[in-house]
């Protein structure tokens, strides 16, 4: 596979995976995003400028995350590999549960496919299971590639996912809190087995969910109700886990977004007053929290290219 372009632009969103009881299977894409710039160049230098999240952190050479998901997929498509400069503007803070590891492989997919001569080359499927690969599970990589809400699974045929329907009474904001938390530290007090009375109250939780998201967003109190994971991880957040407590005693649907320690809030419609006036008391930059509104993203990852001359 040839080259026909030497420049792209992907644009990548944030993404809340599990939402409660959809544990490693729902997500949810945000309108917070990370920018990669792609330009080709014509030496072996690889190096990446960062600005925003990140900078001064993340690797600037061949090791920086959206590099290697960049070279890979170029890899798998059969394209030559070449010398390339990464500009990276980064809003999607680290560390919070909030999908940014998936956000950086998403951005090197897409930019990778911009780049193809022939993009259909890699196809939707095709781009999942890279991603899925990168990340070890498609909750977070699916709603960033493709917005909205997604259900995702692995089957024998590799990853897969279906968009959800979202009512558009829905809104979501984001409680993000200064500190950091590692996904591999979030996932190690995880049990490996569950009682089966909480694995069945998590299942019907997670279906209602689905119907809560599309047509009834009365009911998204009871459909976020989970009992798989968000207990078992309030020892490593506690300040989130009370959040989140404090939240739904007020009839408000917050759940820890992804592995945390972010908190996501849903709100139906009429929900915006009651919301405003309990976090006017719990949650300010004082407190370590800051709000974001960030509205649902509901076209994905997308990329534009320059053709080469």
């Amino acid at each position: 596979m040839r080259l026909g372009a030497d420049h792209v632009v992907a644009r990548v969103p944030a993404t809340s995976a599990n939402l409660g009881p959809g544990f490693d299977a729902m997500g949810l894409a945000l309108g917070l995003h990370d920018e990669v710039e792609v330009r080709l160049v014509a030496s072996d230098e690889i190096l990446v400028e960062v600005t925003g999240e990140g900078a001064g952190e993340v690797p600037d050479g061949a090791d920086h995350l959206v590099v290697r998901a960049l070279r890979h997929t170029l890899d798998l498509a059969g394209a030559p590999l070449t010398g390339m400069h990464l500009r990276c503007a980064n809003r999607i803070p680290h560390g919070r549960g909030l999908g940014s590891s998936a956000a950086a492989v998403v951005s090197g997919i897409v930019a990778a496919r911009g780049l193809l001569a022939d993009p259909r080359a890699l196809d939707a499927a095709t781009m999942l299971r890279i991603a899925t690969d990168f990340e070890g599970h498609p909750d977070n990589a699916a709603p960033a590639l493709h917005g909205g809400a997604t259900l995702a699974w692995s089957g024998a045929d590799g990853p897969r996912a279906v968009g959800l329907e979202i009512d558009p009474r829905i809104a979501v904001t984001a409680l993000v809190p200064d500190v950091r938390l590692a996904t591999s530290r979030a996932r190690g007090v995880l049990p490996e087995q569950v009682p089966h009375a909480d694995a069945a109250f998590t299942a019907g939780r997670a279906a209602l969910l689905v119907e809560s998201l599309a047509r009834r967003p009365e009911l998204l109190l009871d459909a976020t109700e989970d009992r798989l994971h968000q207990d078992y991880r309030a020892g490593v957040m506690a300040g989130t886990a009370e959040l989140v407590r404090a939240l739904r005693a007020e009839g408000l649907a917050a759940t820890v977004s992804g592995a945390g320690p972010t908190v996501l809030v849903l709100t139906a419609q009429g929900q915006g007053d009651v919301l405003d006036g309990v976090l006017a008391e719990l949650v300010d930059d004082v407190a370590g929290w800051h709000r974001v509104d960030p509205g649902i993203d509901t076209t994905g990852a997308v990329c534009r290219s320059d053709s080469m001359n």
